[in-house]
């Protein structure tokens, strides 16, 4: 078994400009496990957006934790609240609005794992 807790996690502003914490990467340190994606929670501050972003190869899952928020995913936007859980294909250009007046929080999966030679910033 493996085990992390997000609060003794390093926590750093990404490519896309949200404060990030990988939970898992198989590529991460000792201990890591044998897994084929990567976990993540992200926070993106109240009035932030994220930059927009794709990931070439990887497809994305975010899942909403607090906050409100708008997810634009390539032609395509929707609000996004807690409870909810988004599926971002492949190459899809993305990213993420808060539209509220705290911190929006979620959980990412990548699979295959997040590489970042695989994202691409489009600003």
């Amino acid at each position: 078994m493996v085990t992390r807790k997000l609060s003794e996690l390093p926590r750093k502003v990404v490519l896309d400009g949200s404060r990030l914490v990988e939970y898992m990467h198989p590529d991460r340190g000792s201990g890591s496990p044998a897994i084929g994606y990567s976990l993540a929670h992200a926070i993106v501050p109240a009035g932030e957006a994220t930059i927009p972003h794709r990931l070439r190869s990887s497809s994305e899952i975010y899942v909403l934790l607090k906050g409100r928020g708008i997810l634009y995913a390539g032609d395509a936007q929707k609000e996004a609240g807690p409870g909810m859980a988004v599926y971002v294909p492949p190459g899809t250009l993305q990213w993420i609005e808060n539209t509220g007046d705290s911190d929006l929080e979620f959980l990412v999966i990548v699979e295959p794992y997040w590489r970042e030679e695989d994202e691409e910033a489009v600003a």
